[in-house]
């Protein structure tokens, strides 16, 4: 049985991150409709289920991975958005952080130095601010 379903499953994408990740979703939203009892939660889990089969018996794995990619990339900025928060978070007790007000980049200046000549390490913008 293992051998047939190997080459069933030779020349089709499989499961990707995408897949999973669906898949998580959809046990999370099967888990809420066991309280809410809605149809239409039903329906949409139907329907991702069948996407997800789709995906992983499709022989056209180009477009699948190009499917993934456009995921990965779209996680990957929100993931990025949320460490760069979390960092910064962390920094806010030692150091003020500044953004410079001709392009924007943000300048990180250390706390409890009274009012300082704030210098843009990349437009060399200068601006006065209170550390």
């Amino acid at each position: 049985m293992k051998e047939r379903f190997q080459r069933f499953m030779a020349g089709r994408y499989g499961a990707d991150q995408l897949s999973n990740t669906t898949l998580v979703v959809l046990v999370v939203l099967m888990v809420i409709n066991m309280f809410a009892r809605t149809f239409i939660i039903n329906i949409l889990v139907l329907a991702g289920l069948v996407w997800i089969y789709f995906r992983m018996f499709s022989r056209n794995c180009q477009n699948r991975y190009q499917e993934n990619e456009k995921f990965l990339g779209l996680k990957n900025k929100v993931v990025g958005f949320f460490k760069k928060e979390k960092n910064i978070a962390s920094q806010k007790k030692d150091f003020r952080i500044y953004t410079c007000p001709k392009c924007k980049q943000k300048i990180r200046v250390p706390k409890g130095k009274g009012k300082i000549c704030v210098t843009c390490p990349k437009c060399k913008t200068e601006f006065i601010k209170k550390s």
